[in-house]
């Protein structure tokens, strides 16, 4: 039994593991609001949005996470400023930033000679590559998440209900909308290099989806979603090993199937008291009979 779970006790596994486990944490927290939000289809489009970016970066020698943060603000501002200032909708106007800066990224990858630049790596991800540096990055980025969200906890609750209400209680909604932005954009930027842009948003609804059906109040969400989160790193990482997958992508397929497992589970659950007190109806009409 402990031989299955070998695999984790080697360097880069276990740098793997515990950088998987911070990134599952991070999208349980900031998923749980941006499910509840409707913020989704935002975090998706500044995942595609990170490319020129980072492209950028690596043609200029910088580090990757710095062309994804100033890449994910220029669309996080440009989005709220067509929002507030345009005559279309936020879903028309992030739609419209998706398909710009993914199209402008893979422009300056396909024009590079920069051996620097990965494509591929910028959008699965590599999370057997993770370093300690990037471990410490990943903290870091979760203890600001946790300050935010329990900072303004009582603003996004308020914000979710009821926009009018936060504002009469004085909980400025228009301040806590920028500051849910600020975090969906940390999460997916810190959060790419281990699983890519393109699967990042699958940690952030997964988990959340799976978590919802059992619990309800916000905090519980957020803690049974990092369960979730880190059971699904760690047979990721496992399935990985032995069926010779892409890591990233294989903690997301994961995820995806614990949240697939919890709503056939909960729905069995569901069910079963009407279905026993049918087959003691059938009993006690049978003994009746009898």
């Amino acid at each position: 039994m402990f031989e299955f779970f070998e695999p984790l006790s080697t360097s880069f596994m276990m740098r793997a593991l515990f950088g998987g486990m911070l990134v599952a944490v991070i999208c349980a927290i900031v998923g749980t609001w941006a499910v509840i939000r409707g913020m989704i289809f935002l975090g998706e489009a500044m995942a595609h949005g990170l490319l020129p970016g980072v492209a950028l970066a690596g043609i200029v020698g910088l580090p990757a996470i710095i062309g994804a943060y100033i890449s994910a603000s220029v669309m996080s501002l440009g989005v709220g400023y067509m929002s507030r200032r345009g005559r279309h909708s936020q879903d028309t106007s992030i739609g419209l930033f998706f398909v710009g800066m993914l199209a402008l990224g893979v422009i300056i990858v396909s024009h590079s000679r920069s051996a620097a630049i990965d494509l591929t790596s910028i959008l699965f991800g590599d999370i057997l590559a993770i370093s300690n540096n990037d471990i410490l990055l990943l903290a870091i980025a979760l203890a600001v998440i946790c300050v935010v969200a329990l900072r303004w906890h009582r603003a996004f609750v308020a914000l979710t209900f009821d926009r009018r209400v936060a504002h009469t209680l004085g909980l400025r909604p228009r301040t806590a909308n920028v500051m849910l932005v600020v975090l969906v954009t940390i999460a997916v930027v810190f959060s790419y290099g281990a699983v890519g842009s393109l699967l990042v948003v699958g940690l952030l609804v997964s988990p959340v989806i799976a978590a919802s059906y059992w619990v309800k109040r916000i905090p519980h969400i957020m803690l049974l979603a990092s369960i979730v989160g880190c059971l699904a790193v760690v047979s990721g990482l496992l399935v990985s090993w032995y069926w010779e997958t892409a890591a990233g992508a294989t903690i997301v397929i994961c995820s995806i199937l614990v949240g697939i497992l919890s709503s056939l589970v909960k729905r069995a659950v569901r069910s079963l008291p009407s279905s026993t007190r049918k087959v003691a109806m059938e009993s006690i009409k049978s003994d009746q009979i009898s």
